[in-house]
């Protein structure tokens, strides 16, 4: 357990497993989202390193390491890493992305505690050069204003918390994935447990502004993915509603770049003949409440 500025009541503070996720690529990146989490006051936290295809070295004596022999992508990277931690509460940080208050931790779980209901927590994301925050950044589809919380049904995966019990029910991420929407698998288990997911606009995370298109399978894993997503968790009536809105969807946002459309039929397609893994339908309570919400699961 770690936090250097802890009251002298360690047993009644809240306990948190930290997941910190890297390849090595990015060290000083690394060493800014290490320093944000070992400034975090009024929280013991169990802060591990996993380096998916790599060997983490030269880390802070509170950060435990785990090195992947080979990049097993981002999802099952971060569950591999929660064996390794304890705490009531699990905090997922990508290697990119840093907590800049100190009382981050303390204030998101006040949140969850205050409310019961909340089975996940997306803060706001800004990026910390004061470059203009994209907005897909907001998981809402009326965008409206970032500081304004809300439901969502998706989540930013940079930086997420979740009681742990919430977390192992939801079954984990979704490790076929490997890259892309697994925040909405989680986000819709977690909605599944009769729980709803946050995004807290009223706390902060940092993450410098990228294009998401750096990844050369962009296109590709995000297309299949799309299809996965349906396939293992929507009501088989459902499965060709939320697949043929986002072809839609897709085809009208990439007409006019031939290459990008390619590929994402490419992935589409992909997503039909290839095995999602475990399928785990959500009850048709959750598809109401989900629409009741605002979000019904069909795009």
């Amino acid at each position: 357990m770690s936090g250097p500025n802890a009251s002298p009541v360690g047993p009644a503070l809240p306990t948190v497993g930290v997941v910190l996720l890297t390849q090595g690529t990015r060290p000083d990146d690394l060493a800014r989202g290490i320093r944000s989490l070992l400034a975090q006051q009024d929280v013991l936290l169990d802060i591990v390193c996993v380096g998916n295809g790599w060997q983490p070295t030269g880390l802070p004596d509170q950060v435990k390491t785990l090195g992947l022999p080979e990049n097993l992508g981002i999802p099952a990277g971060r569950n591999r890493g929660v064996s390794r931690v304890a705490g009531e509460f699990l905090f997922f940080l990508d290697d990119d992305a840093s907590i800049p208050d100190p009382h981050f931790l303390r204030d998101a779980i006040g949140v969850l505690r205050a409310d019961s209901t909340i089975g996940l927590l997306q803060p706001r994301v800004v990026d910390p050069a004061g470059i203009v925050s994209p907005r897909r950044w907001i998981p809402r589809i009326r965008k409206g204003e970032a500081t304004h919380s809300s439901n969502v049904f998706s989540v930013w995966e940079g930086a997420v918390l979740l009681p742990r019990a919430a977390f192992d029910a939801t079954g984990g991420w979704a490790e076929p994935f490997f890259y892309a929407h697994e925040g909405i698998e989680l986000a819709w288990r977690v909605w599944d447990l009769g729980l709803r997911a946050w995004y807290a606009g009223e706390l902060e995370a940092n993450h410098p502004v990228i294009a998401p298109t750096r990844h050369a399978d962009y296109y590709r894993l995000n297309a299949r993915n799309r299809v996965w997503l349906a396939r293992r968790n929507l009501p088989v009536l459902l499965v060709p509603v939320y697949a043929g809105s986002w072809l839609l969807i897709q085809v009208l946002r990439w007409a006019r770049n031939p290459g990008a459309l390619r590929a994402w039929l490419t992935g589409f397609r992909e997503g039909w003949t290839t095995d999602p893994g475990e399928r785990r339908p959500l009850r048709a309570r959750t598809v109401w409440r989900m629409t009741l919400a605002g979000r019904p699961p069909i795009v």
